[in-house]
């Protein structure tokens, strides 16, 4: 019977993930190759999985997720502690990891990381539908995400509502959209998508009751420039709404479903940790959220 996950252990694991191989890691430990395959022998063995897949880069299964993901809590709390404490190391930037997606990182999220000062922020971009499996996998700390299912060991809330809008330039719109019912033209118009799992314009189109967006796709993977791709009138898309309105009211931009959007509703979720640095950047994310998005 399993009574302990010795540290030593866990901490040769993570660093092996980290790191890619177990020379890597070895030389990151200051130990031998050995002492490092020894110790991932022995977790395995005293956990009954298998705990990585011995590719190049090495990559964790799901249960060796769950330990790579405890082992960076782990040294969260030690971290915290030792600042707490004033000793050695406490004096360093505290380092929070989060995911956030591109329209959120482009629109409202970046202010909210000025409202916490002396923290060091890695912050890894990926969509909201996708944000969730870097903390499943214990790459992040916290994640801007659309699922309000928690991910084992998180705490999820609410933050609001994001809403998107269908919009293209007025000289793309008279070219290909003018003259027809939408819900014909759409599948066959030109149209701007984030990347290969952008399916957002296709949502929008099954919601008019025709198939997907057409075949024709501009894949621009930046908010910013998908903006402008949509402006230039490369092709339609679904643009946040606070950066859509300033084109709509200069004219570079118009609406090709008036009263149409569709609303994205974001959540917050994090490590369950008596953080200081975690607490102070939720409550400042979270009030960020209620002065930018829709409740």
């Amino acid at each position: 019977m399993m009574t302990e996950l010795p540290l030593e252990q866990v901490r040769t694991l993570l660093a092996v993930v980290d790191e890619g191989t177990f020379d890597a890691a070895a030389a990151a430990l200051h130990v031998t190759p050995s002492a490092v395959s020894q110790r991932i022998k022995a977790l395995e063995q005293r956990t009954g999985r298998v705990l990585l897949q011995r590719t190049r880069p090495v990559r964790p299964t799901d249960s060796g997720a769950v330990l790579v993901r405890f082992a960076r809590q782990l040294a969260r709390l030690e971290r915290d502690a030792f600042g707490e404490l004033g000793l050695a190391g406490g004096g360093e930037p505290t380092r929070v990891s989060v995911a956030v997606n591109a329209d959120s990182l482009a629109t409202w999220f970046l202010p909210a990381l000025t409202r916490v000062a002396g923290l060091c922020y890695e912050l890894h971009r990926e969509d909201e539908d996708h944000t969730a499996a870097l903390l499943r996998e214990g790459l992040v700390m916290a994640a801007v995400t659309s699922s309000p299912d928690p991910v084992p060991g998180c705490t999820v809330r609410v933050l609001g509502r994001m809403r998107y809008l269908p919009v293209a330039s007025p000289g793309f719109a008279a070219t290909h959209l003018e003259g027809q019912p939408l819900a014909e033209a759409l599948p066959r118009a030109p149209v701007v998508v984030f990347d290969r799992k952008d399916d957002f314009q296709d949502g929008f189109v099954r919601r008019l009751g025709r198939g997907s967006a057409g075949p024709l796709r501009h894949l621009v993977p930046t908010s910013e420039g998908f903006l402008d791709a949509v402006a230039a009138g490369l092709g339609w898309g679904m643009v946040p709404e606070t950066q859509a309105l300033p084109l709509l009211e200069r004219g570079r931009l118009t609406e090709i479903a008036p009263g149409e959007w569709t609303d994205v509703t974001l959540h917050w979720q994090q490590w369950k940790l008596d953080s200081p640095a975690l607490a102070a950047l939720a409550d400042a994310v979270t009030a960020t959220a209620a002065e930018a998005l829709r409740r």
